[in-house]
């Protein structure tokens, strides 16, 4: 369903933070990604959602196929309005309400009238267990709950991918649970998912394929009991090894 070939990206005249990923993943699919801090992971999911523009390479997603680096406005909004992205800081607009926040993309992307973007909030926001908090700000929101709401507005999306970047590194450990537990619920759901996480037994639980990369490129990858038992790549036994 969703096929990236050679994507390069530098920033500034460095060395390439990403450096000739190819990746598809299959509807449904659920693939984390592991790695040490500064690899390029992130990367990887700000490109594939045109938040950063790669420098080569390009992106198909089901019948929509696009050349990174010179994808025009109107290309990027359509990747945009068949992704969806959850921040591992919220990026929740501040004077927007929980229902709010779920709106704005709901009438901005995807073009719906106020009327119906406020009824599917409503509808995602029972399945997040947040309806009660609805016409709340994020001031008085905890990390959890703002999380749930990042994730209740990347749902609402209906998006064919969810990028999901390092989701809970943000939180206070109290929060954490509550919003693995959400994405486990997600993804029982065969939502199609790519995830950087350092919660290594949440990758070993949900994922279908694991991906560690190092360097900007992809070195190993493999279903989880594969790759987290028997690595073959000396560079993932030694991450694996420091993680443990």
């Amino acid at each position: 369903m969703i096929e990236v070939r050679g994507l390069v990206k530098r920033f500034g005249g460095g060395a390439p933070v990403l450096n000739g990923i190819d990746l598809a993943i299959e509807r449904g699919e659920r693939i984390v990604v592991i790695g040490p801090s500064g690899t390029g992971k992130s990367t990887l999911l700000r490109c594939i959602n045109f938040l950063d523009r790669a420098d080569a390479g390009t992106l198909r997603i089901g019948d929509l196929a696009v050349d990174v680096a010179r994808a025009t406005r109107a290309q990027i909004l359509a990747v945009r309005r068949r992704t969806a992205f959850v921040f591992q800081n919220y990026a929740l607009f501040a004077n927007r309400t929980a229902r709010g926040n779920i709106t704005e993309a709901l009438v901005t992307v995807k073009g719906l009238s106020k009327a119906a973007a406020d009824a599917r909030a409503e509808a995602i926001l029972g399945d997040i267990g947040l309806l009660d908090r609805a016409e709340a700000y994020p001031a008085s929101l905890s990390g959890g709950q703002q999380q749930r709401v990042g994730i209740g507005r990347a749902l609402a999306l209906d998006a064919e991918l969810i990028l999901f970047d390092e989701p809970t590194s943000a939180l206070d450990p109290e929060w954490v649970g509550e919003v693995l537990d959400l994405m486990r619920r997600i993804a029982e759901a065969h939502q199609t998912m790519l995830i950087v996480t350092h919660e290594m037994q949440f990758a070993r639980e949900i994922a279908d394929r694991v991906i560690f990369m190092e360097g900007g490129r992809i070195v190993e990858q493999g279903p989880p009991a594969e790759l987290f038992d028997n690595p073959r790549d000396p560079r993932t036994q030694a991450f694996l090894r420091r993680v443990r």
